[in-house]
């Protein structure tokens, strides 16, 4: 590096050499220098609202500081000013470390405080210190697990609600417009009773329904905040009030979605990751719902000739670099992959989170990582599926009856009055002569075909009970 693109910047451990026009010290800069690991850096999109969050927790701690008379009202301003930049997102190229860092994210803390301090001395004029004024009454261990908590938090409310409720809102749109029209229903893949294909439809709802109401169960946890734990979870260098203010402060500046509080105990938030993998935890089972839909929805849509083909997803680009014509279902395929994807975030944040060795988790920064990941790849699966594939797809009603009609486990209306056997019976010889199976019934029983025509009706069937 020639001298003329460098100053010389020093810590505890001597002198480093820092970019000149860099914010970041010389702490920010030991840790791009340590690890070269993987080259996504926390500023990555998955992860901006992390650094984000780090900047709304400095503004809040500095207005804290100030209001308990530990840091001066001048410098608090300063401080303030500096951190409202960082989290409106003015300089998150100023955060160059790789998320394979250390374990208790010091690196990022620092260079959080590092960055900040520059910015509020260069713009006042003061002299604010990294340590001793951004990170008062802070520490990396109390500040990593709150950044974690700000910004899952954030991307829950801001990101991924939104597209869950868009989607349960096509789906529920689509399940009211096919209400009425019977398909052939499967089990084991195997042709079953028929259903409303609105229920279908409806049942995938239900599911997302389900999952939605757990996220907000869960995402109460993420607002009990870990800061004011310090080094250890006993507080040390804390004013003791200072956790109670600093959750009003975060408040202000988060909105009245965010209501925060300290935690009930700062020790069990320093050591111990529970609410991030129990988040994990149900983003993977919202990935598995997605997985489900999106693999109902590939084989309704497979054919068109040799296949279900009882809908027709949108053609949105062409299939094969070979087969001229041939379209595939992208969309549910894409989100398919984003879903497993989350699943094996979910491992990753499983190992990391029994990381929790006495009095600190020391594998912090890449359970931020894979908690965000998770979110914003479900965030944009869900809003994909939504308007390219679940708005968009068309049902192919000649082949819905079509199947229907040759459908010999109809016969199963018929058990009440002709028995188990003699419908089995039935059955058998339908699919063995590929007649439709009332007429296969017509002349195995005694019943008038307007009879089995009315038993055997597959919108009557789809609403349960038994056949009279």
């Amino acid at each position: 590096m020639a001298t003329k693109n460098y100053r010389i910047e020093k810590d505890s451990l001597g002198e480093v050499k820092v970019p000149k026009k860099a914010l970041w010290g010389a702490q920010t800069q030991r840790a791009v220098d340590n690890f070269p690991i993987s080259g996504i850096k926390m500023d990555f999109p998955f992860t901006k609202s992390f650094v984000s969050s780090l900047g709304l927790i400095k503004d809040a701690a500095a207005r804290a500081n100030s209001k308990l008379k530990l840091l001066p009202a001048n410098k608090a301003r300063a401080i303030s000013r500096a951190s409202k930049e960082v989290w409106q997102e003015k300089h998150h190229h100023e955060f160059p470390i790789d998320v394979f860092q250390t374990g208790s994210g010091t690196s990022s803390n620092m260079n959080a405080n590092e960055v900040i301090a520059n910015l509020a001395s260069k713009n006042s004029k003061l002299d604010i210190g990294a340590n001793d004024d951004v990170n008062m009454s802070q520490s990396s261990n109390d500040v990593i697990p709150t950044a974690i908590k700000v910004s899952a938090h954030m991307d829950l409310t801001k990101k991924l609600y939104p597209a869950l409720d868009k989607l349960i809102n096509e789906i529920d749109k689509k399940a009211e417009s096919v209400s009425g029209i019977a398909k052939t229903g499967r089990t084991h893949l195997m042709d079953a009773m028929p259903v409303d294909f609105s229920d279908e439809l409806k049942a995938w709802s239900s599911q997302l329904n389900a999952s939605r109401k757990m996220l907000g169960v869960i995402e109460e946890r993420f607002l009990e905040m870990p800061q004011g734990g310090t080094a250890v979870g006993s507080g040390i260098n804390a004013h003791k009030q200072f956790a109670k203010i600093f959750a009003q402060e975060l408040t202000k500046l988060s909105g009245s979605n965010c209501k925060c509080v300290p935690s009930s105990n700062f020790f069990h938030e320093l050591s111990a990751q529970d609410c991030s993998v129990q988040l994990s935890g149900e983003l993977k089972n919202l990935a598995v719902i997605l997985m489900k839909i999106s693999n109902d929805l590939r084989w309704m849509n497979s054919g068109p000739l040799a296949g279900l083909s009882e809908i027709e997803l949108q053609a949105l680009q062409p299939g094969s670099s070979i087969m001229p014509g041939k379209v595939n279902p992208v969309i549910p395929e894409a989100v398919t992959m984003a879903s497993a994807d989350v699943i094996g975030n979910d491992v990753s944040i499983t190992v990391a989170a029994q990381a929790g060795n006495f009095q600190l988790n020391v594998m912090l920064p890449v359970i931020a990582y894979n908690l965000l990941k998770s979110i914003n790849l479900l965030s944009g699966a869900m809003n994909v599926l939504a308007t390219k594939a679940i708005k968009t797809f068309k049902v192919n009603k000649k082949n819905l009856e079509t199947s229907l009609s040759r459908n010999p486990i109809l016969v199963t209306a018929l058990n009440p009055i002709i028995g188990y056997e003699k419908a089995a019976e039935i059955a058998k010889k339908a699919y063995k002569l590929g007649k439709p199976i009332i007429e296969v019934a017509s002349e195995e029983t005694d019943l008038t075909e307007a009879q089995l025509k009315k038993l055997l009706n597959p919108s009557k069937l789809t609403k349960g009970g038994i056949s009279k």
